[in-house]
């Protein structure tokens, strides 16, 4: 059950933003798969070596913040780390009860207020149920936490309450004490950020009326702005096939800087996605940022068709993740065995993001869940 809200102003009164993702972060939250769940099944034994791969690649930037059920589960998780030889120094559990794994969409969307506030951070000790825990606020953070409500993409895989009450838990965790609730229907996969006050994403989703069908386009344009502290909207129409989410953003097109927008191009005219594609990239040339200007559109390729099980998966190599802790940053990007196209989306992100270690990541098991690196995670501000 969600509760009161902690102040009656919106984050955006109050001088909170979404960060870009590329700016300074602190650690990275995710939620572990069970069996039990529908996002995999028939080969949830597969997807163990891949998600260790993305814990890996994080864990050796910044912490992972993982949600488990409770001591038996962060028990199976930290054995097959152990066999997977993922460092786990800077893991940590916690005992949040989730429904499915896409943290992306119902885990916490951080919002944080002007940049000379610093959050401190300190290990505790083992708590009661033996896991450590790094906290990431202590009372006067400079976060806090927005928690939308979750339907399960238009209510398509109930029940959904454990993953929609996942953001207050989180908060509880971490003392957040400023917690947001708009009381519609969002998803972290929906949207994406310039980090200077522009808000990308699909009329597919947001206007679909399996989410918040009372509210008007220009309704949920207000509640982007005054929830995520932004200035301006800019909306795509289309998606990929495969993907069950209405045409969520980070499948489609993702910002990589203030100005610059990449998006994947399907090269087949007889692929199904070569049609939609072709429109929304004419939709991107006539974007405009939160001043007037153009973005700059840098073009990747489209993997070839991932199919398992007679059903196409929603690959796609805009599902990426930046992880920016300490050192050089990185940029996870999701691979599916496809030698040439993904050869050619890495270089693009080598060329266009030369700060950047660009480590490609094999998501072929996982994209059976319809999502991969981005879907999986959400990243805490510093």
């Amino acid at each position: 059950m969600k509760q009161p809200p902690t102040t009656s102003k919106t984050p955006r009164e109050l001088g909170y933003t979404f960060p870009a993702e590329w700016e300074a972060q602190r650690g990275t939250w995710m939620s572990w798969p069970r069996p039990e769940g529908i996002s995999f099944p028939g080969r949830y034994h597969l997807i163990g070596p891949q998600l260790c791969e993305i814990v890996r690649q994080i864990a050796l930037r910044q912490e992972v913040h993982i949600n488990v059920p409770n001591e038996n589960w962060e028990y199976l998780v930290r054995a097959l780390f152990a066999e997977q030889d993922v460092p786990t120094r800077r893991v940590f559990f916690h005992f949040i009860k989730t429904n499915e794994a896409w943290c992306r969409d119902h885990g916490p969307a951080f919002v944080r207020k002007s940049r000379e506030f610093r959050v401190e951070s300190r290990e505790l000790k083992k708590t009661r149920g033996g896991s450590s825990h790094s906290l990431l606020s202590t009372g006067n953070s400079p976060l806090a936490i927005v928690d939308w409500a979750f339907n399960a993409w238009g209510g398509k895989y109930p029940p959904y309450d454990s993953d929609d009450a996942v953001p207050t838990e989180v908060a509880k965790v971490l003392k957040i004490k400023n917690v947001f609730y708009p009381g519609i229907v969002m998803e972290g996969g929906a949207v994406d950020f310039n980090g200077k006050g522009t808000v990308l994403t699909t009329t597919d989703c947001l206007l679909n009326k399996n989410r918040n069908p009372h509210l008007s386009r220009e309704e949920i344009e207000q509640y982007l702005k005054d929830y995520y502290g932004q200035k301006h909207v800019c909306w795509l129409t289309g998606g990929i096939e495969g993907d069950d989410t209405d045409g969520h953003i980070d499948d489609l097109a993702r910002f990589i800087s203030p100005d610059t927008i990449v998006f994947s191009v399907e090269s087949n005219p007889k692929d199904v996605n070569f049609k939609t594609l072709k429109k929304v990239r004419e939709q991107l040339d006539g974007l405009r940022d939160q001043d007037g200007n153009p973005f700059e559109i840098v073009e990747l390729p489209m993997p070839k068709p991932v199919i398992i099980e007679k059903q196409r998966c929603p690959a796609t190599y805009m599902n990426f993740l930046f992880v920016n802790g300490k050192g050089k940053g990185a940029i996870l990007v999701p691979t599916y065995r496809d030698k040439k196209n993904d050869e050619r989306a890495l270089a693009v992100f080598r060329k266009r993001l030369p700060r950047h270690e660009v480590v490609g990541i094999d998501c072929t098991e996982v994209i059976w869940g319809l999502g991969a690196i981005h879907c999986l995670t959400q990243q805490v501000p510093a």
